[in-house]
């Protein structure tokens, strides 16, 4: 079921200055900042290859990424996302082990414009984890 690692996000409280030091001192391919309301953050993907890495800053009132970052002030590791090929299909064998699906448990649409699903980080050793369906 588990198909390879899509992206680890990183909350960041200043996406402009965390774009900074990924393109310019670390030399990674970023892209365009993207508002996702729906979600409560803008994010930026850096492209390092076989994977990518996420930024995350908060949008709008209410956005979990804000309490996120009131108690991590530098920010820090949010969420790892994995591929996967079938959305629902992961979804229920998620619950049918236990594993409490995020928010009303339908998929959502995610950055990539994928269906997601997020995964209660107490049910992987403290990881928020997020599906995407490839």
């Amino acid at each position: 079921m588990l198909g390879r690692l899509n992206h680890v996000a990183l909350a960041v409280p200043d996406l402009a200055a965390a774009t900074a030091l990924y393109r310019d001192t670390l030399g990674g391919r970023v892209s365009e900042p993207q508002a996702l309301p729906e979600h409560g953050v803008t994010v930026v993907f850096v492209d390092v290859g076989n994977t990518k890495i996420e930024l995350l800053e908060p949008l709008g009132e209410g956005s979990s990424i804000q309490t996120f970052i009131e108690k991590n002030p530098s920010g820090g590791m949010h969420h790892v996302c994995y591929e996967v090929d079938d959305i629902r299909a992961a979804r229920d064998r998620m619950k049918a082990f236990g594993a409490r699906v995020l928010g009303d448990g339908e998929p959502k649409i995610g950055a990539h414009g994928k269906p997601v699903i997020f995964l209660h980080p107490k049910d992987f050793m403290g990881t928020l984890v997020e599906l995407e369906q490839v």
